[in-house]
């Protein structure tokens, strides 16, 4: 757990909620009915209003034309009650102690799955959201008696319930402790475990919020029989040192004009920061 004080992170002191401690130790928690019936209902009417009124922002080339419908970016922009709802206090008191008392929202994407939607998306597959932030070798693990840093945290706000078949966000607890990502020839493996630990599902209902750090390992599941497909608000904060991924860098950069135009290759343009998209903005 860290703080900020006089300009610079600590160890923090003082106590934390037992969602901090599951954040830092398991990689994941949980927290149950945190938005009320009607401000879940006023989230779904703005964010299906911007399903309606604004089209798909197209940034990932791989991506169908049905996975990226799927998607709205930015929404702290284009809601008020998005807005509103990223700054939660039941969620700030969750990930604070971890993130820092000055961190803040690196991407918000409204996410609108419809039934049988698995593998459109790109999600299916065992990842992680960009990291690992402290890489390890194979047979290096992580020592037990330090807090494994956290940079970056995602968090789903669920505007409807989701069951195990409508493909549930599921984690692998303790993953994100590896300083690994999961192992490519087992992407889709539905029994992958890290340490002994299998996946764990993220059931909710309307008004739950889910938080994962970015580094654990983590998938859609897929789904069965009965699929009503997903409907949620997906929040990722970072630490201050992290740049803002609400929009890609070719629409909003700190470059002059010239200064674009000179950079030629792909390294002269992503040394100056002009990144293709990828986690969080893509």
């Amino acid at each position: 757990m860290i703080t900020r004080s006089g300009g610079y992170l600590q160890p923090r002191t003082l106590p934390a909620p037992a969602s901090s401690t599951e954040l830092e130790q398991l990689g994941y928690t949980v927290q149950r009915g945190i938005f009320t019936a009607a401000e879940v209902e006023t989230l779904r009417t703005e964010i299906n209003k911007t399903f309606a009124a604004v089209p798909p922002d197209r940034r990932n080339e791989n991506r169908t034309p049905e996975g990226d419908s799927m998607f709205r970016y930015a929404m702290l922009n284009r809601s008020a009650a998005c807005q509103q709802a990223i700054a939660h206090p039941v969620i700030l008191e969750a990930i604070e102690p971890l993130l820092g008392e000055d961190c803040h929202v690196i991407a918000n994407t409204a996410w609108r799955n419809p039934p049988r939607s698995d593998g459109l998306h790109g999600g299916d597959a065992w990842h992680i959201d960009a990291g690992p932030h402290v890489p390890l070798p194979e047979g290096v693990t992580w020592p037990v008696d330090i807090p494994h840093p956290v940079f970056a945290i995602g968090v789903h706000i669920y505007l409807q319930s989701c069951r195990l078949s409508d493909g549930p966000t599921g984690v692998i607890p303790g993953s994100h402790l590896s300083g690994r990502y999961p192992p490519r020839q087992q992407s889709m493996n539905d029994y992958l475990t890290y340490e002994g630990r299998g996946v764990v599902p993220l059931l909710a209902e309307a008004g739950d919020v889910g938080f994962f750090v970015s580094d654990v390992w983590h998938r859609r599941m897929p789904t069965g029989p009965g699929d009503r497909g997903r409907f949620f608000l997906q929040v990722h904060y970072g630490r201050r040192d992290i740049a803002q991924r609400i929009y890609p860098t070719a629409e909003v950069n700190h470059l002059s004009p010239d200064a674009i135009a000179r950079a030629r290759s792909s390294r002269q343009q992503s040394v100056i920061g002009l990144h293709a998209p990828f986690f969080y903005d893509g």
